[in-house]
């Protein structure tokens, strides 16, 4: 493993070659932070699949649907990798996508909570992510901000059975019970 920098943000090149090996673990980079996290538990990666599922059924033929792992680079400092995202087509590299999706999505988990809710949310804020969701599989519950002069504004926090009507990234009825049930 290389040399971590002994002060200062890291580069996208540090970052690079810190993930070169493949240890199990998630990396993302939070304006020069490196934040690592283990691999997502079978019930994450359940109501992540889902969420992309019920995304991807009404998606337009313009966008595309993914999940994590792949990268999101929101400038030379930060790169993430959100659970489920939306796509312009035209955003998409062969590496990565370059710049804001329309839709970002993070499932909660003991080791994300504080990221997801916390420096997540104000980085795709700052990025001018038109959307931002946040699902609580253990609630169940989703939170949903869209932004608006350049600010989030919670435009959703449903729980159960309840279900979210959301406009963005395009309009879309979300169940948070439905995510976590067993079919």
């Amino acid at each position: 493993m290389p040399t971590l920098p002994r002060s200062g943000p890291l580069t996208l090149e540090d970052f690079e070659a810190i993930r070169e090996v493949d240890d199990g673990h998630r990396y993302e980079l939070i304006d020069g932070v490196l934040v690592v996290t283990p691999s997502p538990v079978p019930r994450h990666q359940k109501v992540a699949f889902r969420i992309a599922q019920a995304l991807d059924r009404s998606c337009p033929p313009d966008h595309d649907v993914y999940m994590a792992p792949l990268d999101i680079r929101l400038g030379e400092d930060t790169v993430l990798q959100p659970d489920a995202l939306v796509v312009p087509r035209s955003a998409v590299g062969e590496q990565h996508i370059e710049g804001s999706p329309v839709l970002a999505v993070e499932v909660l988990s003991p080791s994300t909570r504080t990221f997801d809710l916390g420096a997540k949310l104000l980085r795709h804020e700052r990025a001018a992510t038109p959307a931002y969701w946040v699902i609580d599989p253990d609630a169940p519950s989703l939170q949903a901000w869209e932004l608006r002069d350049g600010h989030y504004v919670e435009v959703a926090h449903v729980t159960g059975d309840e279900p979210a009507e959301l406009s963005l990234p395009w309009p879309v009825q979300i169940v948070p019970g439905d995510l976590v049930k067993d079919r």
